[in-house]
């Protein structure tokens, strides 16, 4: 439960209060590529690489 309270938390401060929106359209683009900057941009500290490069290793292996 923890890791989705923390994920809305960080959409709301990261994403959401910080942009504004013209159009649903435009709200909609930009949850996308925020979604993809989460999940295969962004570094988490406690595993030094994106969380999709890490499900990837754990795939491999």
């Amino acid at each position: 439960m923890y890791d989705s309270e923390n994920f809305f938390s960080q959409l709301k401060a990261e994403f959401f209060h910080v942009n504004h929106f013209k159009t649903v359209e435009d709200f909609s683009k930009g949850l996308h590529e925020y979604i993809y900057y989460y999940n295969n941009r962004r570094i988490k500290s406690k595993l030094k690489m994106a969380p999709a490069e890490y499900r990837n290793q754990l795939s491999v292996a």
